[in-house]
């Protein structure tokens, strides 16, 4: 790949980009979703406008009002004048590999608004929760001038944790019943989560869901004694309300960041207002305490990776002859007098590339 100079239609809809104009904040995101021709340049012609905007990410199983709650949100910064962009990743469908349900359907009560911009995108097997060029988006909606962008994943459950690695705040969505707490523990979301959010908290266990996250936070700051973990684990009573403000309170005399659990019912605005300022001082925390530039340079490396790996692909299978050398070794491959990893090997020579412990044929 190279960075070959801006055509006159890149030049053109960049002016028109950091003149405000919507659509061409949606046309640059048809370009980069789609890899057209030029996507490149665009993302690395904004480069520099990056860094502004607070990137929310909110994960958690599907039912979990992830979708009410952003429309809440975006609702509340709105009422600060500030500008939102939502990217919402859906399942994709089997049929035209899009978005199968369509997130601008469900927050028809700011789509209208033109300080919202919201991006319905398809997951396109991703198995992250993210689509593949999520973080590209949300660069785009950063440079256009969003100061808030909210980054809700397609909700397939334990599998979700790349949110972690595109948001600086990653609010965790769980509700009552379905025994969302243990999912929490195999998904590996108590490691990610900057913010719990007990959703439709109305519902009867939504106070004890909040206490054994609460006795699990505990736990992960080593306060709660080994021995009181039987058969049947920890014991809510065991671990009381004090020992875990204590923990809380430790964690906030360190500088670091004691991650709270907030109850809330989306539906009529509950506890929104309490999250939003939780999220102001989850931004103001990472800025003084150097994890917000920790995050993003963690964040820019795994960029590079990944572009590396997409043009590594593109030249294997699309401008170089990985096809064709795998479709003449087939019926070497099905006979064993090939393997695939010789077979690798050699179309990676074809790329004119040379493997360390390559398998000669």
């Amino acid at each position: 790949m190279s960075i070959d100079l801006q055509t006159d239609r890149e030049h053109d809809l960049l002016q028109r980009f950091r003149a405000g104009q919507r659509l061409a904040l949606a046309r640059a995101i048809s370009i980069v979703e789609n890899g057209r021709p030029g996507f490149e340049r665009i993302l690395h012609d904004l480069h520099g406008d990056l860094g502004r905007a607070q990137r929310i990410g909110l994960t958690g199983p599907p039912g979990a009002g992830k979708s009410t709650l952003t429309s809440k949100l975006a609702t509340a910064f709105r009422g600060e004048d500030e500008r939102v962009g939502i990217v919402a990743v859906d399942p994709s469908s089997p049929f035209t590999g899009g978005a199968l349900l369509g997130d601008r359907i469900r927050m028809n009560n700011i789509s209208t608004d033109p300080g919202v911009f919201i991006r319905s995108m398809a997951a396109r097997g991703s198995l992250g929760g993210l689509a593949t060029s999520t973080s590209e988006v949300a660069d785009l909606m950063d440079a256009y001038g969003c100061s808030r962008v909210l980054l809700e994943t397609v909700g397939v459950g334990q599998s979700e944790l790349e949110i972690a690695e595109t948001a600086d705040t990653t609010v965790v969505v769980l509700v009552p019943e379905s025994g969302d707490s243990i999912q929490a523990m195999k998904a590996g979301l108590m490691e990610i989560a900057d913010v719990f959010v007990i959703n439709k908290a109305d519902r009867p266990g939504a106070d004890r869901l909040a206490q054994e996250i609460e006795v699990m936070l505990h736990m992960r700051l080593g306060e709660a004694a080994p021995a009181a973990a039987g058969h049947h684990g920890v014991s809510l009573k065991t671990v009381g309300k004090a020992a875990r403000d204590r923990s809380r309170q430790a964690a906030m005399e360190r500088g670091g960041w004691a991650i709270p659990v907030l109850k809330t019912v989306a539906q009529t605005g509950e506890g929104i207002e309490e999250l939003v300022r939780t999220l102001d001082r989850h931004a103001v925390y990472l800025r003084e305490s150097g994890e917000l530039s920790r995050r993003r340079r963690s964040r820019l490396s795994e960029r590079v990776r990944a572009v590396v790996d997409r043009e590594l692909k593109k030249l294997a299978w699309v401008d170089g002859r990985g096809e064709e050398v795998l479709e003449d070794s087939l019926p070497a491959l099905e006979s064993g007098a090939e393997s695939p990893y010789s077979v690798a090997a050699r179309i990676v020579r074809a790329m004119g590339l040379e493997t360390q412990g390559r398998t000669e044929t």
